[in-house]
């Protein structure tokens, strides 16, 4: 089949370096904005004609569980936030950090926290339509189900299970020691991550294979490592220097590029940028404000991004050393008004929330926090708040214009 070609607003960095995913197999709306024309010139026009509102992008279809249907009926561009919850401490009300993007049928999960699976199947997910899986860094509450899609449904029959590999792509080794007593040696990046958690649950596709009913789940997974380009020059100190985005994968349905961000002491920690014909979607990962990140929104159609509010961290009973860890390593909801009109996003959604307690920030404060933000900075795009299960179509800016 031939690659189906990305439009031009998906290819802007013509400078970016080559690939520098490793593999285990082979080397692998409504906003007023400036904008120049994509795909033609238009005759010189003075410099109030140039402002002209942004219709609205997108709508949140309201959060609730799909009905199992066997096939997935979102929209060419689908946007499913599956968690929104922070942190590793779990919430009942809140699952944790999972989002996942529908792109032409076929579906990428970014980041796989508590209860991803399940809410995998109730967001009306088929497995089978499971193409990828992105993790933008190791911390617990991005990963702990990352192992538990191939370890439930490698295999599996029908809608719950998948029997093609899937694509994993996510941060490779740090480069420095582990620091836990019981498991010396370096820190294991996302391919030896992936070959550990097969050997720690071997147990289970032993006893089901010995029966001759299971399989080997890792043979149902193509995972890489994903390190930033040598010429960036980052390490563990010196996590997310200046950077352009360098390319992760591309197929036939999207090019995926990111950038390093910065998140306390996590190396590597990344943000996603998916491009596709319908449209583009941001992943911000965890991070605090940095200019990698704006580089990478650039003109997107959608940016998801993490959020903090500080003064909801009081009356937690949180230790000092945490309180302090939680402002130095994410992002204040106020700063997200200012960072959508800078990378010029089309909308923003606010997910990751810290706190995610409902009952420390309630929802209508947050919305509160994101009008205010979006007001200060004069960006007059949608500002959404993420919730668990919430659907939102997404088109293309071009595509609506005319």
């Amino acid at each position: 089949m031939p690659r189906a070609r990305l439009p031009r607003h998906a290819l802007r960095t013509a400078e970016e370096p080559p690939p520098c995913a490793r593999t285990t197999h082979q080397p692998t709306t409504y906003r007023p904005t400036r904008r120049r024309a994509r795909f033609r010139t238009r005759p010189a026009e003075p410099s109030w004609a140039r402002w002209r509102p942004r219709p609205p992008l997108l709508t949140a279809a309201p959060a609730t569980a799909a009905p199992a249907s066997g096939t997935d009926t979102d929209t060419a561009l689908s946007l499913v936030l599956l968690g929104t919850n922070s942190g590793p401490p779990p919430l009942a009300g809140r699952y944790g950090i999972s989002s996942a993007l529908v792109v032409n049928g076929r579906t990428y999960v970014v980041d796989c926290g508590r209860g991803a699976v399940t809410q995998y199947l109730r967001a009306g997910l088929s497995m089978p339509s499971l193409a990828g899986i992105f993790l933008t860094h190791l911390h617990a509450d991005h990963i702990v189900d990352y192992y538990a899609f191939p370890l439930l449904s490698a295999g599996a029959a029908g809608d719950q299970g998948f029997r093609t590999p899937v694509s994993v792509y996510g941060p490779g080794p740090a480069g420095i020691p582990s620091t836990v007593p019981g498991a010396p040696g370096p820190l294991p990046g996302t391919v030896e991550m992936t070959r550990l958690a097969g050997q720690a649950y071997a147990a289970a596709p032993t006893f089901f294979m010995t029966e001759h009913i299971g399989i080997d789940p890792a043979t149902l997974l193509d995972v890489h490592d994903v390190l930033p380009p040598a010429s960036v020059a980052a390490s563990a100190t010196n996590t997310a220097p200046a950077m352009r985005p360098f390319t992760v994968m591309e197929n036939d349905d999207v090019k995926v590029t990111a950038v390093l961000v910065p998140h306390g002491a996590v190396f590597p920690s990344y943000a996603y940028r998916f491009d596709t014909d319908h449209g583009s979607v941001v992943f911000s990962g965890d991070t605090t404000t940095t200019p990698n990140l704006i580089t990478l929104a650039r003109s997107s159609d959608v940016l998801v991004h993490e959020a903090l509010y500080p003064a909801g961290l009081a009356g937690l009973g949180l230790p000092q050393a945490l309180i302090d860890h939680i402002l130095a390593s994410h992002t204040d909801v106020a700063e997200l008004g200012r960072i959508a009109a800078e990378s010029d996003a089309g909308a923003l959604v606010a997910t990751h929330l810290s706190p995610g307690n409902p009952a420390a920030v309630s929802d209508a404060t947050w919305r509160r926090l994101l009008r205010d933000s979006a007001r200060r900075s004069g960006y007059g795009g949608r500002m959404l708040l993420g919730a668990d299960l919430m659907r939102v179509p997404v088109r293309r800016a071009n595509a609506r214009r005319g």
